[in-house]
């Protein structure tokens, strides 16, 4: 390209003014009927005739007089994205079925451009233009022009507009192809206090039932039985299979049941027993048919276990919580037990015993490690180990002044305060002390060992309070199943119509509220009503009882996950039981927050 007057060979032209120069060109050219096929004489061979995206005006004319008076280029600065810089162009003639021979490859018009009068389209109809001329003459395709390279002479300016405007067919049919939908969520092992489901529906079925209703639901959840719920509900506030199921939903069973106190959560419940009427406390007789009468629901309750007849139960002690499932349940073939927190009394108390458990998160911790190391460093560390432990050997068949003999042979033995026993006792044991009321210190029992942990927790002293406000009272126990000395409870629900702000302004928000100790059956039987009465659409915050959100722990080996058992008569619907068999994937994070999209459920832990 030829040097022009008044610009220096070196200058580097913005990108957005070249935008804006061939934007504002092309629409002038556009209005005043396109640019003629043949060029000015005072442009010079070197310019092309035609330039549909010519930058501007062209600076000769300009300076001879004749040209357009420039404008400021950052005047009206607006969306000026465009096509990248070596774009091809293509021109059609209003004939372009008779001839496709209008556009000359070397840019300029001939004889047949002055016949009939060139139009430049826009760069959309352009593309389905070439499309339908592919399609109907595939023979005849458009002669392509691309403007000028020597326009820009810094070609890193653009490289970030050269991505293409539109897509292929083919690639809007690949991100056309919706996710596939989740119809089902992993299975909550911990213990729920509150759930609030919040939806654009509302959930006045949901409250006040009917006599008959409640009736029903009662009965139902007593026998067993369920309803089949229709898939799609015009109107849930006349459905009596839903009304009814959902009362169904909210019962539970607990023993000892005092209606003058709440007995979930008891881990850092104090302060709700404090200044309650606990006659207990100085009755030492009314104390011991307590725990009489807990230890025939605890037997009862374990007997259905084994016979498969209760799925789970929970026992809520002040100091820890108990999970008890039966065999089938979280991809086990066994009965298996989780206790979390403990300490490390607890745990020497039920090795004397002879409780067998193990702590599965050291576990999975401990095989980490020695996965990711080489095998090198495993026999490394194996030698060290041994070297360790013949070490601690010989301390402990030292007397108590072996392992400070050094200070005798020095002569300064009584210069210098010895540890006493306790305290070396407990430095030695310092790794199992620091595991004390963390979540890493959950412990699991399988198999006949449970009955044994049983009997345990109804001979030991330590599992009800001593002093302060839960002196005396026996643990909670919660069974989604009728028991011996059980009584039926309901979790309290509440709906509330509130507003939250949008973008537009404030919308209409309506919101369910669940109150009570909710077990994973009632978070699955609730969500399975929900789902057609909300037209699959809804949202649930969950809130944990935190001390059992350790309770989803993965216990399940390979050969145990292979084995099905039956649990058709533990009077659970069979989409729970279907779900709680599933092993556990949550680890110690609990669900969160659950999401239903489209009938299609997301879900944060």
């Amino acid at each position: 390209m030829s040097q022009q007057a008044g610009y220096s060979p070196s200058f580097k032209r913005p990108a957005e003014i070249l935008r804006m120069r061939r934007k504002r060109a092309h629409s002038e050219g556009v209005s005043s009927g396109g640019r003629g096929a043949i060029a000015s004489p005072c442009e010079g061979a070197s310019i092309s005739a035609v330039r549909p995206f010519s930058p501007g005006p062209l600076f000769g004319q300009g300076r001879s007089g004749g040209g357009v008076k420039r404008r400021n280029p950052f005047a009206s600065i607006e969306n000026t994205f465009s096509s990248p810089a070596n774009k091809k162009v293509f021109i059609y003639t209003d004939d372009d079925a008779d001839s496709s021979d209008s556009v000359k490859p070397g840019g300029s018009a001939g004889v047949e451009g002055e016949k009939s009068p060139t139009r430049t389209l826009p760069f959309s109809e352009r593309l389905l233009r070439e499309e339908e001329l592919s399609k109907d003459v595939p023979s005849k395709k458009p002669t392509s022009l691309s403007e000028d390279d020597s326009l820009f002479e810094d070609e890193d300016l653009f490289q970030e507009e050269r991505t293409p405007i539109l897509k292929s067919p083919q690639a809007g049919a690949v991100t056309s192809i919706a996710p596939p939908a989740c119809v089902e969520y992993p299975a909550d092992w911990s213990l729920k206090t509150r759930l609030l489901f919040t939806s654009l529906l509302p959930f006045s079925w949901a409250v006040q039932p009917r006599a008959t209703e409640e009736a029903q639901g009662l009965t139902q959840h007593c026998r067993g039985q369920y309803t089949t719920i229709p898939q799609s509900i015009q109107d849930p506030r006349t459905s009596a299979e839903l009304r009814c199921g959902f009362q169904q939903c909210l019962q539970f069973w607990q023993h000892p049941s005092l209606s003058w106190l709440s007995l979930f959560p008891r881990i850092g419940a104090e302060r709700s027993f404090t200044g309650k009427n606990v006659p207990w406390a100085q009755d030492m007789a009314l104390k011991q048919s307590l725990m009489s009468e807990w230890s025939v629901s605890l037997s009862s309750l374990y007997s259905l276990l084994k016979a498969r007849l209760c799925p789970y139960f929970y026992v809520c002690s002040y100091q820890f919580t108990a999970l008890f499932r039966a065999s089938g349940l979280a991809g086990n073939s066994n009965i298996t037990a989780l206790l979390t927190p403990t300490t490390r009394g607890l745990r020497e108390a039920m090795k004397a015993d002879g409780i067998e458990f193990t702590l599965p998160l050291l576990e999975e911790r401990r095989k980490s490690k020695e996965q990711g190391s080489t095998a090198h460093n495993q026999e490394t560390d194996g030698e060290e180990e041994e070297t360790q432990s013949e070490a601690s050997d010989k301390e402990d068949d030292d007397d108590d002044d072996g392992g400070f003999s050094w200070l005798t042979e020095m002569g300064v033995q009584d210069k210098i305060k010895k540890p006493d026993n306790i305290s070396i006792k407990l430095h030695k044991e310092r790794n199992s002390v620091c595991l004390d009321h963390k979540p890493e210190s959950v412990v699991c029992v399988l198999g006949t060992h449970t009955f044994t942990l049983i009997n345990f927790l109804i001979n030991c002293k330590s599992l009800v309070a001593g002093a302060g406000s839960q002196a005396g009272l026996p643990p909670t126990l919660l069974a989604p199943t009728a028991f011996r000395g059980a009584t039926l409870h309901s979790l309290k629900a509440r709906s509330v119509n509130v507003k939250t702000q949008v973008r537009a302004g404030y919308q209409d928000v309506c919101s369910l509220e669940v109150t009570g100790p909710i077990m994973p059956h009632s978070l699955h039987a609730l969500t399975r009503m929900l789902r057609p009465a909300q037209r699959g659409g809804f949202s649930t915050a969950l809130y944990t009882h935190e001390p059992t959100a350790v309770l989803n722990t993965h216990t399940t080996t390979r050969e145990q996950a292979e084995q099905a058992i039956e649990l058709d008569g533990c009077g659970l619907h069979p989409s729970t039981i279907q779900q709680l068999q599933e092993p556990s994937t949550l680890g110690k994070s609990p669900l969160r927050q659950l999401h239903l999209n489209n009938y299609s459920y997301t879900w944060k832990s």
